[in-house]
């Protein structure tokens, strides 16, 4: 697909573009309205698509969680493995749509690696993540980085804290979610280990509080996150912290949402994800 398509939808999600003004920009870049309106599902997300580990799986428990936030109740989803026993906990952060089913579907996965994994709806001050994606963006942008900072924060305390995990903490975000790993360990969490995947550098002068190890994947055609990765790495060597950071080439913001077909890549996904779960692996247990 046109890189100049993708990144005008990138412009309608991140920066909260009016939906009538992007599907007339679109119309414009690809011949009429019924072309664009056409084309949409591709840039959409596909919620048919975000069961590739199936609710019912034998191998896992599931469940709704709700916990005390910093302005409310912050409600979460919960997958753990179906054994009995405590396993290291991972903390997974949505995009800037909410807690949609394509991150569930992240979060048991990582409870298929055999980590209790809890996906935070860091809408919940907000009224928490509504079912239409549409509705989510628009109501993403009344979000405060404050308040879902403090409420992100409170949900490693209380990952760290539930009965059927080991004590250790890692963070997975992506998009947003990314940025928000990023503010996470930046906040001087005491997680042990974080993973961004295509999230923008938290601030630069709170980078020396980082105590977690990093593994930060990037998409090389994304102009817009990318922009801000030089100085965060200069940042990281400065203050001496320990990070591994992989550019995947070719390959647009968000690779790994395959909910996306214009926007996954079936190869760096696999990639990025088998990295992160052995950089679990060696840090979390």
């Amino acid at each position: 697909m046109d890189r100049r398509i993708v990144q005008l939808y990138d412009e309608f999600t991140h920066c909260h573009l009016d939906r009538r003004l992007f599907l007339e920009r679109l119309a414009v870049m690809v011949g009429s309205m019924a072309a664009a309106l056409a084309l949409l599902p591709q840039l959409e997300s596909n919620e048919a698509l975000a069961q590739t580990v199936p609710e019912a799986d034998p191998r896992l428990r599931t469940d709704a969680v709700s916990y005390p936030g910093s302005t409310g109740v912050v409600k979460g989803y919960v997958a753990r493995p179906a054994a009995e026993g405590k396993a290291p906990g991972v903390l997974v952060i949505h995009e800037n749509r909410g807690l949609q089913p394509h991150i569930r579907d992240v979060a048991r996965r990582a409870a298929l690696a055999g980590y209790v994994a809890l996906a935070p709806d860091l809408m919940s001050a907000v009224g928490g993540t509504p079912p239409s994606e549409d509705e989510a963006r628009t109501r993403f942008a009344r979000v405060e980085v404050p308040v879902a900072l403090a409420d992100a924060l409170t949900s490693t305390d209380y990952l760290r804290a539930r009965p059927d995990t080991n004590g250790k903490v890692g963070v997975v975000g992506f998009c947003w979610g990314g940025s928000m790993v990023g503010q996470v360990a930046a906040a001087g969490a005491e997680i042990q280990a974080a993973v961004v995947f295509y999230g923008s550098a938290p601030p630069i002068d709170k980078v020396p509080a980082i105590k977690a190890p990093l593994l930060l994947h990037y998409a090389g055609i994304d102009e817009r996150v990318n922009a801000t990765v030089p100085r965060f790495e200069a940042a990281l060597k400065a203050a001496g912290k320990a990070y591994t950071l992989h550019m995947y080439e070719g390959v647009n913001h968000a690779f790994h949402n395959d909910t996306s077909s214009a926007r996954y890549n079936a190869e760096a996904a696999r990639l990025a994800w088998s990295r992160t779960i052995e950089f679990f692996n060696r840090t979390l247990r």
